[in-house]
């Protein structure tokens, strides 16, 4: 019984519905997981920052000695294609649903070797969804997190679907009932299993620096420029375990997220208004900025 809905998908080409897309079984993707995903926001229709996320896409294309197999306006062409599909599909207009724009390219079809393969044409795969946002209870009291430590390769800048690591690290906090797994990497902070990780303290939002240890969130940008527009502070520098533990606020930020409230970690409460179980001031500031940012660009 295929479980899969009917909406229609892009694959290398042309819309098929998604429970009938089917890709070769010596697809690297498949074999290796050599490819690289990206996802974007959009809201009311509109996808959100798109210019950042194909800055991003084109970095990792490039890492893994890939050619972009669309220039930007066909990307955002066929990311309005999906989101009208996702949303008929929904039985709403384009306006009237959030979603994400899921965009996969794998190196192709060759026969197994570890090498890299040259001249083989890159499988092109990309589909809507509705966004699954943080429930009002979450946004009101926050979410708990569990830690550990990093044990995922050092190329993690890459936006890679070799996400084992990551799959891994996120049913740590699956099985401890937590939202997040937040990684430290020889007693730094690195990231969570799928979201960046900011600390606060004395009104500075704190992140760890771009470079190959992370996968440097869009958010990235967005958060800075929130800060300054608020007149809070912005850092990056490695943050150590004892900061993180001793932070005013802990924050997690992604596509899906935005920005939410970690409130303890590994049953521990961060800051003072933690301890009352409420997320703290800078997260209000941050949430509402992030909130005006989105009508915006609407």
């Amino acid at each position: 019984m295929n479980l899969l809905p009917s909406t229609p998908c892009y694959l290398d080409g042309a819309f098929t519905p998604l429970c009938d897309a089917k890709v070769s079984v010596m697809d690297r993707g498949f074999i290796f997981g050599d490819g690289l995903y990206e996802v974007v926001p959009a809201y009311s229709g509109v996808p959100f920052r798109f210019t950042q996320h194909m800055d991003r896409l084109e970095r990792s294309l490039a890492e893994m000695r890939m050619s972009n197999p669309l220039r930007r306006e066909q990307w955002h062409a066929l990311a309005l294609q999906l989101l009208a599909h996702g949303a008929q599909a929904a039985g709403a207009a384009v306006h009237e649903l959030d979603q994400l724009v899921y965009i996969q390219i794998t190196r192709g079809v060759a026969m197994r070797d570890h090498a890299m393969p040259a001249g083989i044409a890159p499988t092109v795969f990309a589909m809507a969804n509705p966004m699954q946002q943080p429930s009002a209870e979450q946004r009101a009291r926050g979410v708990a997190c569990v830690s550990a430590d990093d044990f995922r390769w050092t190329k993690a800048h890459i936006k890679s679907t070799s996400l084992l690591g990551s799959v891994f690290a996120r049913q740590i906090s699956v099985d401890a009932a937590a939202a997040e797994t937040i990684m430290f990497r020889d007693g730094f902070l690195s990231e969570a299993a799928a979201s960046n990780v900011w600390a606060v303290k004395d009104s500075k939002v704190i992140g760890t620096p771009k470079d190959n240890l992370v996968l440097a969130g869009i958010r990235y940008g967005l958060i800075e420029e929130m800060c300054h527009s608020l007149g809070l502070g912005f850092e990056l520098r490695k943050v150590s375990r004892a900061e993180v533990f001793g932070a005013d606020e802990l924050l997690l930020s992604s596509a899906t997220k935005e920005v939410l409230a970690v409130t303890t970690l590994d049953g521990q409460p961060i800051g003072s208004a933690a301890q009352r179980g409420l997320p703290g001031p800078v997260y209000a500031q941050l949430h509402a900025a992030y909130q005006r940012a989105k009508s915006a660009a609407a």
